[in-house]
């Protein structure tokens, strides 16, 4: 396993489209673990193969305290939305920065597993956010892109003030 370099909002890279996954073998699955060992370092409880410059539709999620609950979606999409909630997200791409999104209360999603099989899942709350802001990393959109663009332009100078000083 091995630990992979997470792009930094405003790299354009994050702003790619993935690709689906036409079929789920050893690559895609050495993939989905090297991405859970980076996530868990990093530390999240989310992580897209874009944000680690993959451009293909996989994502892993740990919502969990113990973090030994991978949740692993391939090809995934949201079905189904309902209800409102806002709260508060940061991302792994964008550190240290942190604002409140809109997202649906809850959302029924269909994916593959790691074995290539079609799963449904209907997911609320926490996990719901979760699902909605990975699956936007594979349309090439980043949870600042729901903020004002006054905020948008101040995290990118942030970030890159950031990345001037520790380079």
């Amino acid at each position: 396993m091995a630990l992979l370099p997470i792009l930094r909002y405003p790299d354009p890279r994050l702003k790619k489209t993935a690709a689906p996954i036409a079929t789920v073998d050893d690559g895609i699955r050495t993939l989905a673990r090297d991405m859970a060992e980076t996530m868990y370092e990093a530390p999240g409880i989310g992580l897209a193969a874009t944000q680690v410059d993959v451009h293909k539709q996989l994502v892993v999620i740990d919502i969990s305290e113990t973090k030994d609950q991978l949740l692993v979606m391939i090809n995934a999409r949201i079905l189904a939305r309902d209800g409102v909630q806002e709260g508060e997200e940061g991302c792994l791409s964008v550190p240290g920065i942190y604002d409140r999104v809109q997202r649906a209360e809850r959302v029924t999603v269909q994916y593959m597993n790691l074995d290539g099989q079609e799963k449904t899942l209907e997911a609320e709350g926490l996990l719901a956010v979760c699902i909605q802001h990975e699956l936007d990393h594979l349309k090439g959109k980043v949870f600042v892109d729901y903020l004002s663009q006054l905020k948008q332009t101040r995290i990118k100078n942030k970030l890159m003030k950031q990345a001037r000083i520790t380079a």
